[in-house]
């Protein structure tokens, strides 16, 4: 068989599995696959440096599909390479419990890099990916060893090109020049409503040039020579490439090949066998010959590369006996050893200091007491350095040549949060990155995929409430807070000063199983004195943190800025006589989860229940509130002061409120 017959069957396979699962599951989009066939073989049957036997191999290349509802593209490679997904799990494509759902998920597929679905964000993903993969080589590498050496390859289509994060992203990726970024289009002049020429006329490849990327025009998508030695310039360029392919979305289908019809729905059996007929496909469903499996195995070329990585790096270790230690700490996500004595050194010191400052400054000063022993911590801020205070005294900031552990991604909140989720699943770092809290709006979906993924990204909010003052509803936070709450995975810490402040970071990088928010305030708060057991407590997501002088006749429950409040009110209750328990619960989602027994001793059955924040109330009802005082409408714009008096949050009112519900 000549290599030209043996490419053509390889990519045919791919194009019978992807429209015999998706007639199967009357679901899906066969038009990428079909479409992309001959780019995959390209990339993945010449160039691709992975092993199916072990996904997790450090120094393997990173493959992102980001316009994934073609996902039975990146599940047909997984298989006929050989990675822990038989053809069962193809034939239960998009049904429950399955390893094939309608999109890729992380953490669901061996092989799977990232989940993909909204559009854009696996591109900006892929960024992280090939950023991580920069600075990893900066801080391991050494002269004669070159232990973390691979490329981050995306297919993405017109819709991830449409979104507006892939500005963001690739942006921010030609100014950092990420030359082992490779991009592939798949210009095949479709999406869902049809022909994109109407609303989708841009010049692409004038775009990335204007983004600094090295582009590669007018490849023929469906030629695999093309490909393969556009791949091969790629990689030898000192910039990111995109390579643009022309293709014919749905290709093999004679009737609905080049339309939309093919994009987003199942082909139809008649025409499934008008295309088996029309590529010479002269097999069963779900069936691949045993020619075409050893046409595609990489088990054998996997392992081989995997060895020769594991013999460099033996050499690494035994010249770098430090460093091959840490990079393998580092990977596999562990904490240094001196990490647990370091925050417990600074939570002692912000009790013994007792500052009134605003969290942001108490966040900055953690940051900058833990960074020493964190050489994984990667920070950033979308372009709020001053405002979020996310740098430290250690903080270098990357340019495109020069080495860093901080990047200023400018004004690109979604692209940020995106770009830190790549960092975080590609591993060996600890990403975080700042905005106001208002502005999580322009990342929530970023956030949700985190949560999704259950990754280790940080997102530092700061600028909280109607605190910020002048600015006005713009920039004031009302509904961010309890927005953040829902997500599910997601945990989300709003502390009242420096020693919960400490409490929270310490509880975000120790989370290996999803991301966290932290919450900050730009005005100073007052500390709060507490015993070693509150302390300890804090970390349970709520607690008691100021006791009733007798029987509790209400209990005032509080968050943040707020709860310097509360205990401002408690001190008018009880010179009134009035006893009353003020517990701050920096974290709801913490709280939840504890055993119902603590949940009860904090806040007991039959006590009135009031809880106050500077933000939407509809949350706090859950804790079987008498009242809730907070803010329901948009903020105004005048200094801080005037407006907590303006919206009633003030210790009179409170303490009023409590009186009302006793």
């Amino acid at each position: 068989m000549s290599e030209v017959q043996n490419t053509s069957r390889m990519a045919n396979a791919i194009r019978a599995l992807a429209m015999d699962a998706v007639q199967k599951a009357n679901s899906g989009h066969p038009g990428a696959p079909m479409g992309m066939a001959e780019i995959s073989v390209a990339l993945w049957d010449r160039h691709l440096k992975h092993n199916p036997a072990n996904p997790h191999w450090a120094d393997r290349d990173r493959f992102v599909l980001s316009n994934g509802h073609g996902s039975m593209l990146i599940y047909a490679l997984l298989h006929l390479t050989g990675y822990d997904l038989p053809m069962d799990e193809l034939k239960q494509f998009r049904q429950l419990h399955s390893k094939t759902p309608g999109h890729p998920e992380y953490g669901i597929t061996p092989g799977v890099e990232t989940t993909t679905g909204p559009l854009g964000q696996g591109i900006t993903n892929a960024v992280g990916f090939a950023l991580a993969e920069r600075m990893l080589s900066e801080q391991f590498n050494k002269p004669g060893h070159s232990i973390v050496n691979h490329f981050t390859y995306a297919f993405m289509g017109d819709g991830c090109l449409m979104e507006g994060i892939s500005h963001e992203a690739c942006s921010l990726a030609g100014t950092l020049g990420l030359r082992k970024l490779i991009a592939f289009w798949d210009d095949n002049g479709i999406s869902i409503d049809g022909h994109v020429h109407d609303w989708f006329a841009e010049d692409t490849p004038k775009r990335f040039e204007a983004y600094g990327w090295n582009v590669i025009r007018n490849v023929d998508g469906h030629n695999v020579d093309a490909v393969s030695q556009a791949i091969a310039a790629a990689q030898t360029s000192d910039r990111p490439t995109l390579i643009c392919c022309k293709t014919i979305i749905g290709k093999g289908s004679p009737n609905k090949a080049g339309t939309h019809d093919v994009h987003g729905a199942a082909l139809g059996n008649d025409e499934v066998a008008a295309t088996r007929a029309a590529l010479g496909w002269n097999h069963a469903p779900f069936e691949i010959p045993e020619d075409v499996y050893t046409a595609w195995n990489a088990r054998e070329r996997g392992a081989a590369s995997e060895a020769q990585w594991e013999k460099a790096f033996a050499a690494y270790a035994a010249a770098y006996p430090k460093e091959a230690a840490e990079f393998r700490r580092r990977m596999a996500g562990d904490l240094p050893a001196g990490f647990e004595m370091a925050i417990l050194e600074f939570i002692a010191r912000c009790k013994d200091k007792g500052e009134t400052i605003a969290t942001r400054k108490a966040s900055q000063n953690t940051i900058e007491a833990l960074g020493p022993v964190l050489p994984e911590f990667f920070g950033g801020s979308a372009d709020l350095t001053g405002s979020n205070l996310t740098n430290w005294s250690g903080s270098k900031p990357i340019k495109q040549t020069q080495a860093g552990n901080y990047l200023s991604y400018g004004v690109r909140e979604f692209g940020m949060s995106a770009i830190m989720n790549g960092v975080a699943l590609h591993g060996g770092f600890i990403p975080y990155g700042g905005t106001f809290l208002t502005f999580s709006d322009y990342s929530k979906n970023a956030l949700r995929m985190a949560s999704l993924m259950k990754i280790r990204s940080i997102f530092v909010f700061t600028h909280d409430s109607i605190g910020l003052g002048e600015d006005g509803p713009t920039h004031q936070s009302i509904e961010h807070v309890s927005s953040l709450r829902l997500i599910p995975h997601m945990e989300t810490w709003r502390p009242c000063d420096t020693t919960e402040t400490a409490v929270s970071w310490a509880a975000a990088i120790r989370r290996k199983d999803g991301p966290t928010s932290l919450i900050f305030s730009r005005q100073n708060l007052p500390f709060q004195s507490r015993t070693p057991e509150q302390i300890e407590n804090i970390q349970r997501g709520g607690y008691v943190l100021k006791e009733s002088e007798g029987m509790a006749r209400a209990i005032l429950l509080a968050t943040g800025s707020e709860v310097g409040l509360a205990v401002e009110a408690q001190k008018l209750l009880s010179q009134e006589g009035i006893p009353v328990r003020v517990v701050s619960m920096p974290s709801t989602s913490a709280f939840d989860r504890q055993e119902s027994a603590y949940r009860e001793s904090v806040l007991p059955r039959g006590i009135p229940k009031v809880a106050v924040e500077a933000g939407s109330t509809a949350l706090w009802w859950k804790y079987g509130c008498q009242a809730v005082l907070g803010i329901d409408t948009y903020g105004e714009s005048a200094p801080a002061g005037a407006l907590f008096k303006h919206f009633g949050l003030t210790a009179d009112h409170l303490a009023q409120m409590v009186k009302s519900v006793i």
